[in-house]
C-alpha cells in the first residue's frame, strides 16, 4: 500500500506572515477571538499578504515553515520523487538491513499512451500467461538465497526489482512541498506517484490552510 503519513511540522501561516513583515520591522498575531472553538485565524490583512506573496512568487517567507512525512511506496515511485532536490530525504537502505521484502502490485494494469512517450491510458487485461507474481518472488528467493550463502546485503540487493516497497523520511519547507505537489498532482503524472503527492496535499492544507491554498492556486 502506498501511503504518506504525518510526522511533524514547525510553524503556521503566521510564521509566513511574520517572516515577510520583519523586513519592515513589523509583526502580526492571530485574531484575538478564536473562531469555531479551536482554529487560529489570521487577520484579513495577513491572509491578503500571503496571497500576494504567492501570486508574485515572493517565496522566501514560505521557507520558514516546515513539515516532515514518512512515505512508503515502491522503488519506481521513490526514484521519481527523490528528484525534488530541495526536500530532505532519508531512505531505508538494504545495504544495512535485510528485513522481509514486500512488493507492490497494482489493482489494474494500464495501457501505454497512444500519443505520448510516457504516461498511460485505459486498462489492459493481463492474463496468467504473464508470470508477474512469479517473477517478483523469484527475485525474492534469489535475494534470500544469496544472504543464506553469506553474500553481503549490499550486493544481494541487486537482484530485487523496482516493485519492491521502500520507505523514507521526507522533510522540507512549504514552498518546496508545494512545488512538488504542483508538478506531481497533475493529471499526466504517473498514478502511483500522484498517490503520494495527494496524501501530502491533504495533510498540508490542514497544517497551513491559507499558505498552502495560495501556493497551490498560483502554480
Amino acid at each position: 500500500m502506498i501511503v504518506a503519513s504525518y510526522i511533524d511540522h514547525m510553524g503556521t501561516d503566521l510564521s509566513v506572515v511574520n517572516s515577510a513583515r520583519v523586513s519592515f520591522g513589523k509583526k502580526s498575531d492571530f485574531m484575538p477571538r478564536v473562531h469555531n472553538g479551536e482554529a487560529k485565524v489570521l487577520q484579513p490583512k495577513d491572509a491578503k499578504l500571503i496571497k500576494y506573496l504567492a501570486k508574485h512568487k515572493h517565496l522566501s517567507p514560505f521557507g520558514h515553515a516546515f513539515a516532515s512525512f514518512h512515505v512508503k511506496a515502491p522503488v519506481f515511485v521513490a526514484r521519481q520523487l527523490v528528484k525534488h532536490k530541495f526536500l530532505r530525504w532519508n531512505e531505508i537502505s538494504r545495504r544495512y538491513v535485510d528485513s522481509e521484502v514486500e512488493f507492490f502490485s497494482p489493482k489494474e494494469w494500464r495501457g501505454r499512451s497512444a500519443d505520448k512517450k510516457q504516461g498511460s491510458e485505459g486498462v489492459v487485461e493481463v492474463r496468467g500467461s504473464v508470470p508477474v507474481g512469479r517473477a517478483m518472488y523469484a527475485c525474492k528467493d534469489a535475494y534470500e538465497g544469496l544472504l543464506k550463502a553469506g553474500v553481503c546485503p549490499e550486493q544481494a540487493r541487486m537482484v530485487l526489482p523496482q516493485s519492491m516497497m521502500t520507505e523514507w523520511y521526507w522533510s522540507g519547507s512549504l514552498d518546496a512541498f508545494a512545488d512538488m505537489c504542483n508538478l506531481r498532482c497533475k493529471p499526466d503524472t504517473q498514478a502511483e506517484t500522484s498517490e503520494v503527492a495527494w496524501d501530502i496535499d491533504r495533510m498540508m492544507i490542514k497544517l497551513f490552510p491559507v499558505s498552502w491554498k495560495a501556493l497551490r492556486e498560483n502554480q
